[in-house]
């Protein structure tokens, strides 16, 4: 494919552990696809295909427990209307072509010094603010029907299981859904969807790029690389990572997918539950594309859409509390307050801005 993502060293194995650890990448992946589907015209059927995909090629590439989530910061704003279908497309397409740019140039640690950990951290918490936000308005739609999902939540929290609560919620509701709309016969997803993808260059779009690409080099390339070494003493670069990104985007996104990153909360998890090698990303990739099948339009209408409010706050919470590992707290905070007040990507350009005067002042000191 591109020279250094021709080959792995690591074997596959399908032991009892990677059938497990494939739970670890989907806490993160159907929570969020799910409410895209529902809250715009992103294609759930053609979004889960892409992720199947991408999970079996990653999962052979690199023979590692890689993840394949969705751009977060970009799916936030979609969520909460803020982008539509189209900007959020034409963004995963934009990142596409600068990560594999970053990647084959060897360029991140250079731009990563640029936005600082403080920056990253910031950016996630703002993610956070604006999912809890959305859920919070969604939930009020019917507070008994979001309680049962925050309940959920709170016994899988209080039994240890934390990580899985969003996943656990999102599947009550599913099976709330089921219940509602009986179980679908199997089709195939059809034609994608065909976003106008010159309309769509706007500042909306332009915010969202930049606001996503720190959570992508923190979060997704130079974490992830980390993760790699520290948890299966494996050498898999930032720019490798970057690369395969960008190859992910620029094929799924025109197909119907949505832009998609590495990020380490999905190895992590997938390590937590036991899977050491891409034979978690072959279980987990297979049964998304069996999902496919069964997502009909009819089934995502019936999903409740004040579980789903309940379901994002869990997401939202999980994603803000990062903000407590950084550096710079009072900036950190700052940026997610400024993201609510202004926008993501104008928090983003300020907090870079604050968090590079704070740096020089501290050396100058």
């Amino acid at each position: 494919m591109i020279g250094s993502l021709s080959k792995s060293d690591h074997p596959v194995d399908f032991g009892s552990g990677e059938v497990t650890g494939a739970i670890g990448d989907s806490i993160t992946v159907i929570p969020l696809v799910v409410a895209l589907a529902l809250l715009t015209d992103v294609s759930l059927p053609h979004a889960l295909a892409a992720f199947g995909a991408f999970q079996i090629v990653w999962g052979v590439r690199y023979g590692l427990p890689i993840s394949v989530e969705p751009m977060k910061a970009l799916a936030a704003l979609a969520i909460a209307g803020a982008l539509t279908y189209a900007e959020l497309a034409l963004a995963g397409v934009i990142l596409g072509a600068v990560l594999l740019a970053i990647g084959l140039s060897g360029t991140l640690g250079y731009v990563e010094r640029w936005i600082g950990e403080p920056v990253i951290r910031g950016v996630q918490f703002a993610v956070g603010l604006v999912l809890l936000e959305t859920g919070l308005r969604l939930a009020a739609d019917d507070p008994l029907v979001a309680l049962v999902g925050v309940a959920i939540a709170a016994v899988f929290a209080l039994t240890g299981h934390g990580k899985a609560s969003a996943l656990a919620v999102a599947l009550v509701g599913v099976a709330a859904a089921l219940v509602v709309a009986g179980v679908p016969s199997p089709r195939l997803p059809g034609a994608p969807p065909t976003p106008a993808f010159v309309a769509a260059l706007t500042r909306a779009t332009v915010d969202g790029v930049v606001a996503q690409l720190a959570m992508t080099i923190g979060n997704a390339a130079l974490a992830t690389a980390l993760l790699f070494s520290d948890l299966l003493d494996a050498d898999v670069t930032p720019d490798e990572l970057s690369t395969s990104m960008g190859v992910t985007n620029l094929i799924a996104v025109p197909l119907g997918g949505v832009p998609m990153c590495h990020g380490c909360d999905g190895v992590a998890g997938k390590h937590a539950f036991g899977a050491r090698t891409g034979g978690a990303n072959l279980v987990l990739g297979g049964g998304y594309l069996v999902a496919a099948l069964f997502a009909t339009p009819a089934l995502i209408a019936a999903f409740p859409l004040a579980m789903l409010g309940a379901l994002l706050a869990v997401v939202a919470v999980s994603l803000a509390r990062n903000v407590t590992d950084s550096g710079n707290r009072a900036l950190s905070v700052g940026i997610g307050l400024l993201a609510l007040a202004t926008n993501l990507g104008v928090a983003f350009l300020a907090g870079i801005a604050v968090h590079l005067a704070w740096e020089r002042v501290r050396v100058s000191d």
